[in-house]
């Protein structure tokens, strides 16, 4: 099986990786594409496109001039030790064996918006670009028209490489509407992760995003190749729910603490 996860706005450039390994990103020359057509814009232009403040719109328009190839671990970082926020907290990737870190390298990829796809090691030089963003280029008006089929014949390719036929999309609805479900030659499995609140289950960010990070973690801890095994996760308290579960989203809920 193959796992997708989205990427994180907030970056960690200053803590060194835990390994020297890496790896170089695949769409390398779709990402140049993208920062020619950034590299113009001013501050306020970012500022209003992205709505963020103007102290990071001059980062990033800082960030857009400073991008450049080759990628080295003297400018760059590999992207699962870059991201912060809570998917990254929940996955711990510094924490992980070496063991634990060759399975993600194989078997989770990092939707981006600049970057398309990303193996954990490949090393990435620092950005904001949402897949949501309204960024016009040449080939249309927003991220998704500009990704195209590129991002769904990538996974396929890693799919093929790893002969099987199973994605399980630990993604946000912005980036995994980057994924052509009906191209993929793979059958797609969609966790949920609900909380109990007021006597109700329901999705609170915040954990569910962490929740996604510990569910790539607890497959990398044991080599899960079957998404099946995934009903077992059951870290921090969430437990599989059948009930409410269908053939494609996979409910877990957890009690109050």
């Amino acid at each position: 099986m193959l796992m997708v996860i989205s990427p994180a706005k907030t970056l960690d450039y200053q803590t060194p990786p835990a390994v020297d390994q890496y790896s170089q990103p695949d769409l390398l020359d779709h990402s140049a594409e993208l920062i020619d057509v950034l590299r113009p814009k001013s501050p306020l232009d970012i500022s209003q496109m992205m709505s963020i403040s103007d102290a990071l719109a001059n980062l990033n328009v800082g960030r857009y001039a400073d991008w450049q190839r080759p990628f080295t671990p003297g400018n760059a970082k590999q992207a699962v030790y870059a991201f912060m926020g809570d998917v990254y907290e929940g996955l711990d990737a510094a924490s992980l064996p070496r063991p634990a870190i060759n399975y993600l390298q194989d078997r989770l990829r990092i939707l981006s918006g600049l970057y398309g796809v990303l193996r954990p090691l490949d090393l990435m030089q620092a950005y904001r670009l949402e897949m949501g963003t309204r960024l016009a280029n040449a080939r249309g008006k927003n991220l998704y028209e500009f990704w195209g089929e590129t991002v769904t014949a990538k996974l396929n390719e890693q799919l093929e490489a790893l002969d099987q036929r199973a994605l399980v999309n630990l993604a946000s609805d912005e980036y995994f509407k980057s994924v052509k479900p009906k191209a993929l030659n793979a059958a797609i499995v969609t966790p949920v992760f609900q909380d109990k609140k007021n006597g109700q289950y329901k999705i609170i960010s915040f954990y569910a995003k962490r929740a996604r990070g510990l569910m790539a973690r607890w497959a990398a801890e044991r080599g899960v190749v079957d998404p099946e095994q995934l009903r077992g996760f059951d870290s921090e308290g969430y437990a599989f729910d059948p009930a409410a579960s269908s053939e494609t989203h996979w409910v877990f809920r957890r009690e109050p603490a």
